[in-house]
Parts: C-alpha cells; structure tokens; sequence
C-alpha cells in the first residue's frame, strides 16, 4: 500500500464515522443547530459534500473544476455559502446519497492520478495527498460540529496524524489570515497520538515548541474548542501567541469557540 492509499483509506473511513452519526437520524434531528452560527446537522453533511465535490471533480476533469470554482478565488467562503442553496430542497435521504457518492468518487479519482502530477485547486495545485489530507480537516472539524450538536463523544483513531501532518504544513496560514507576518523561527511539535505514540516535526532544538494530546490539537487547529480547554501547551513566546490565532484551513477564522463552551477535552 502506497502513502496515498493509506490516507485516501484513512479519508474513506473518517467518513464513514461521521455517516453513522447521521444515518439514522429523523427529520427534527438533522435540523438541529451546530455550533457554527446559523449552521444546522443538515447544513453541515451538504458543506462536505460540495467540498468533496470540489475535490472530486479538481482530481478529475480539471476544465470542469475550473468553471465550478468561477468567481470562488476572490470569495471562496461566499462560494461555499452560496452552494449549499444547492442542497437546501434536498430531503435527508437525497442529501446523504449525494454526501456518499461524492466522497466515493473523490477517493477513486484521487487514488487514479498519476504519481508525480498534482491536482489544481483553488490557490495552488496540490499533489492528491495533500488535497486527501484537507478532506480529513474537513471532515474531522465539520464532524466535530455535527458531534456536538447530537451530544456524541467522538473516540479518535491515529487516522487524525494525517490532519497534524497538514496542520503542521499550513502552520502559516492562521497569521496570513489576519495579515500577519509568520515567524522565521521553526518550531517543534511533539504531539502524542491516540495509541499513545509520539509524533514529532520539526528541530529538536527549536525555543518554539507546541506539545500536547494530538485529538486536541487537531480540536485547536480546526478551531472547535478554545485553547483554554485543551491540554496543547507552548513554549515561546513566538509558539504561545500561535496557540491563539491557529487554524488549519485559507481564509477567514470565523469566532471560533468560546472558552468553557464545551467539556473540557480529557486529559
């Protein structure tokens, strides 16, 4: 098994945790609010299935990707706001059909380009890795919402090590968000994994450095709960102030969580 069929497995079932969530749910159940203002169960499986869409569609007909992301580049969260008018008349059933087929035809047109190509998306082209390891981050921060609103406990699996990889890589873009400079200096992540493994990035002998429970790192860098509620700790200043402006997707932060709005993660 290549690096790329283990994440795309790895994306696959991510998913299928979040559709057992919501198979079986009623009509009143998938019209519950999330913690994301003005975002409901339903709201949120159609925000992934028109992102897993995108990626779909931008692994496999690239002309086709380009005219469906036309006028996303400059307002991509109005584009994804503006797509969910698509899904709005669906009913449950529909809705979660077409979730299903999106996320299937993502994994096999992925795992169908060719080694060395990347795929276009809507900054820069990224190899299919990456653009798998994004649907993991969406899927982990939108499940997390979907958890929440129905009172489900999540347990996670080492699988969120592909989200601390590209949480790691996109370190940058919670300063570029808010037209911040990032840091020259390197820092050092050492984060423990479910199973109780460690995963380690960066210089050993960065003065900058993040550690923790993965599970709530990846919570930190999706922006699901507050800082003050996890048990990631820094050291450095330069590390601390990260701490409060991560996010591990472009664009807008949104307001985040606010502290103690949640049980505390365990510890």
């Amino acid at each position: 098994m290549t690096e790329l069929d283990e994440v795309l497995k790895d994306l696959a079932a991510e998913g299928d945790e979040i559709d057992r969530m919501v198979a079986d749910l009623d009509a009143s159940q998938w019209a519950l609010p999330t913690p994301a203002p003005g975002w409901t169960v339903a709201h949120q499986i159609a925000h992934l299935a028109f992102i897993f869409r995108l990626a779909g569609t931008a692994a496999s007909d690239a002309e086709a990707f380009k005219a469906l992301i036309a006028g996303a580049e400059e307002n991509f969260d109005g584009a994804v706001n503006a797509a969910l008018a698509d899904y709005a008349g669906d009913s449950p059933e529909v809705l979660l059909s077409r979730w299903r087929a999106e996320r299937a035809h993502t994994v096999e047109a992925l795992a169908a380009v060719p080694p060395g190509e990347t795929v276009p998306w809507l900054v820069n082209p990224l190899p299919p890795i990456i653009l798998a390891c994004a649907g993991i981050m969406e899927q982990f921060a939108h499940g997390q919402d979907i958890a929440d609103a129905l009172g489900v406990r999540r347990e996670f699996t080492d699988r969120i090590r592909h989200l601390v990889i590209f949480a790691v890589l996109t370190r940058d873009f919670g300063y570029l968000s808010r037209g911040l400079t990032p840091p020259e200096t390197e820092f050092r992540f050492e984060l423990t994994g479910p199973s109780g493994e460690v995963w380690a990035f960066g210089p050993e002998d960065s003065a900058e450095k993040v550690s923790g429970p993965a599970a709530d790192f990846c919570l930190l860098v999706t922006r699901r709960r507050h800082r003050d509620d996890l048990a990631v700790v820094a050291s450095g200043s330069e590390a601390d102030h990260w701490l409060d402006i991560a996010q591990a997707y472009r664009g807008p932060a949104g307001a985040g969580r606010a502290p103690g709005q949640f049980e505390a993660s365990a510890r």
